[in-house]
Formats: C-alpha cells, sequence, structure tokens
C-alpha cells in the first residue's frame, strides 16, 4: 500500500494531536494534580507573611511557655509539632507546617562548649524577624549567651531583639505577683506596696547593663500552669504581645493581631483546635488570590480549601467522604467561586487591573476561605450534638460569617499592599 504526501504530512500532526492530549488528561491525573498543586502551595508559603520569632536561650528558660501563650497550643502539641533543621536548633510552626500562622526557631545548646551560631545564620539569618533571648531573671551566668547574641546581632543589625526576663516568682517564693504589673518601658520597676524584692530589682539592673547595646527592648514575664497557683498564669503576656507588635512590620503584625483576636472568641475544645488551621489556610487562599496573572489562583483556591475541609474533619474525628463534601460544598461555594472568577477579571485591565484584582482576589479569597471553614466546624458541631445539620442555617451562617471575614480581609489586604507600595 503506497504512503501519500497527505498520509505523510498527516503524521506527525496525528502524533502532535496525541502528545497534546496525553497532556491534556495527564491535567486530570489525581497524581499529577496534587503534585502540581503542592508545587505552587510551597512557592506560596515563601510569600506569607508569616513572622519567625527566633528563641534564642539556655534550656528551662521558659520558651515554650512563650509559645503556649502566643499561639494557644498545649505543651504536648508543641513538644511533637518541632522539626530539627540544623543541628542545634529546631522549628515549629503553628498551626501546621503546611498552612502555618507564625514559625518559631528554638536554638539549644548555647551553654555547650561546642555551639556555633554559623550554621544557624547560614540557613535562618534572612528569614528570623524577630530574635527573643530568654533568660531567667536570677540567673547571671550568660557569658556564652552574651557571645553568640553578639554575632548574631553584627549579622544583621537592623533586627529587632528583645531580651525576655522569666521566672520572676524564684525571688518572692511562695507568694503572688506584685499587682498591678510594675515594669514600665524596658522593665523599669516602679514603687509598689509592699516593695519589690530587693533580690529581684537588683538582678533586673545586672542583666539590663549586661545586655545593655544588644538589645532593643525587655519585657519582663512569668508564664505560669494555672496549676502552679498563681492569681495571674500569665503575668507580663500582655506587655510581651504589645512589644512584638509594635516591633513586627505591619503585615506580620496583623498575623499574629488576627491570631489573637480570634483566639479569644474560641467556644470549644474543637473549635480551639480548628481556629488556627482556618486562619492559616485562609492567609494561604488570599496569597493566592493576590497573584496578579488572571485565574491563575482559582485551582489552587480550590485545593486549598479542600485540604482545609479534609484537616477539618481529622481533627473532629469525622472523616469527610468524597460525596458529604460536594453536598455541603454545592450550597456554600458556588457563589463564591463565580464571585472569585469575576475578580480574577479585573485583572485582564490594563494598569489599574493587577492591583486592584489582586487585592480584591485576595481579600475575597481570605474570606471565603475562613467563612468556609468556620461553616463546617458549625456542621461538625451539630453533628457532635447528635443532629441533622440544617441546610438553610448552615447556609445563613456561612453567609454571616463571610460577611464579618470579608470586611476583616479586605482591611487586611488593604493595609498590606500600601504597607508594600510605601515600602517600595
Amino acid at each position: 500500500m503506497q504512503t501519500t504526501e497527505a498520509d505523510s504530512k498527516a503524521a506527525p500532526r496525528a502524533a502532535e494531536r496525541h502528545g497534546m492530549f496525553e497532556q491534556i488528561m495527564g491535567m486530570f491525573s489525581r497524581a499529577d494534580r496534587e503534585k502540581l498543586l503542592q508545587e505552587r502551595l510551597d512557592k506560596l508559603r515563601h510569600r506569607l507573611p508569616v513572622p519567625l520569632f527566633w528563641l534564642f536561650g539556655k534550656t528551662q528558660t521558659g520558651k515554650t511557655s512563650i509559645i503556649k501563650f502566643l499561639t494557644g497550643a498545649d505543651q504536648a502539641e508543641i513538644g511533637k509539632g518541632f522539626q530539627p533543621c540544623t543541628r542545634f536548633s529546631r522549628q515549629y510552626h503553628f498551626p501546621s507546617a503546611e498552612a502555618p500562622l507564625i514559625s518559631f526557631l528554638d536554638t539549644r545548646g548555647l551553654d555547650e562548649p561546642s555551639y556555633d551560631p554559623t550554621e544557624d545564620l547560614a540557613r535562618f539569618n534572612q528569614e528570623a524577624h524577630v530574635v527573643l533571648v530568654t533568660v531567667k531573671v536570677l540567673d547571671h551566668a550568660q557569658e556564652h549567651i552574651l557571645t553568640h547574641l553578639r554575632t548574631v546581632r553584627k549579622a544583621q543589625p537592623s533586627r529587632p531583639v528583645i531580651l525576655v526576663l522569666t521566672c520572676l516568682h524564684e525571688a518572692y517564693p511562695q507568694q503572688q505577683h506584685p499587682q498591678p504589673y510594675p515594669f514600665v518601658g524596658d522593665g523599669d520597676p516602679i514603687a509598689t506596696e509592699p516593695p519589690l524584692p530587693e533580690d529581684l530589682t537588683r538582678s533586673i539592673a545586672e542583666q539590663r547593663r549586661r545586655f545593655s547595646g544588644l538589645v532593643d527592648k525587655v519585657v519582663l514575664v512569668d508564664l505560669t500552669q494555672p496549676q502552679e497557683g498563681f492569681a495571674e498564669p500569665n503575668y507580663g503576656g500582655a506587655q510581651l504581645r504589645e512589644v512584638l507588635l509594635d516591633q513586627l512590620p505591619t503585615a506580620l503584625g496583623q498575623t499574629l493581631r488576627t491570631l489573637d483576636v480570634a483566639t479569644r472568641e474560641l467556644q470549644d475544645l474543637y473549635a480551639q483546635q480548628a481556629l488556627p488551621h482556618i486562619l492559616g489556610y485562609g492567609l494561604l487562599a488570599a496569597t493566592a488570590g493576590a497573584v496578579p496573572v488572571p485565574f491563575v489562583d482559582l485551582v489552587l483556591l480550590s485545593g486549598i480549601q479542600t485540604r482545609m475541609i479534609y484537616h477539618l474533619a481529622d481533627l473532629y474525628g469525622q472523616p469527610m467522604t468524597g460525596k458529604r463534601f460536594a453536598e455541603i460544598a454545592a450550597s456554600l461555594g458556588l457563589g463564591i467561586m463565580v464571585r472569585q472568577a469575576g475578580r480574577e477579571l479585573i485583572k485582564l485591565i490594563p494598569f489599574v487591573g493587577p492591583v486592584v484584582g489582586s487585592v480584591a482576589g485576595g481579600a475575597l479569597a481570605g474570606a471565603s476561605t475562613f467563612a468556609l471553614g468556620k461553616a463546617f466546624c458549625y456542621y461538625y458541631r451539630v453533628v457532635h450534638q447528635g443532629h441533622i445539620p440544617n441546610t438553610a442555617d448552615l447556609r445563613k451562617y456561612y453567609k454571616e460569617q463571610l460577611s464579618l471575614a470579608e470586611k476583616a480581609w479586605s482591611q487586611m489586604v488593604v493595609d498590606t499592599a500600601t504597607k508594600k507600595e510605601e515600602g517600595a
């Protein structure tokens, strides 16, 4: 059988079409989709406004208590969440490494002769936003800490360094903390009745002198377990949070502030566990929605929200089936995806589009993800109470949460964008 000229030309075109078909089919492969989504999520995480606190101090100086206070996580959860990253340091992402809100770097072995900060600086010098130096107020053996801190400070002089003096109660055993909180400015004691113990005031003055020129702020705290019997287990915690908010850039401080406000509104143990994850995925979605390329974030947004829902299902001990997910999401998410697509079209408008569309898309993506997470928590709470969730009530709750979240996320995204433009 002879091969015509038309046949010879058709063969390469057929092969080309076959190759394109294979590529298109590959896009619908679950494994390929998951790989692509993971790659995009990894890139997004590098753009998240997630503050990284470098905890720099001896063991047993209250570093875990600081993490517990700032995040609300329990000590067991914190212990399991730490992952080694260098020979001397380990990192903890809260609430998870996939969708973090805050990260902590804990450097150990500072008082050992073998410790060398070079490796930690090479890994984290450009990432750490604030260094928290934790020192027991009565511990005056700080030679190694001072030596290594000088190296860290010299590596990036503009990075804030906060001296956190801890374990105040060791200066007044078997007594309650002085009230009201008697330290102002950089740990300056004010007159109290009865007077503060002389050992305490003398130690504070000596620690401030010792670390002078190496730290920007001094805060005194005593963060204890409730069972230890102190009337105020988070003594000085409010001052520490205010100092951190003051020292962090606007966008990073907003993350910490949002977590703090939301934590005050927790209703039950499950909500306490779930809310930080919802905020983390919301932040991830907002970052994806702010990508100034039309329609790039729609696939990412769907993937982020799906992961969040399955993550919440695991937290609540209620395995989420594909059918159940589709049923609930259908009553909540269709309108949002249409609105998100409309925001994507704005990005096509020359000059104005990319900026306005990115801000609007980021706000809507963050708000819709947050509201969706809250709605699923509402759903799980009703199930735990032994009831069948009412679709109308679920939709109403979702709309209420979305309305509240859109206002908050819009302001957060605008503040962040404005700050970036001012610093450009």
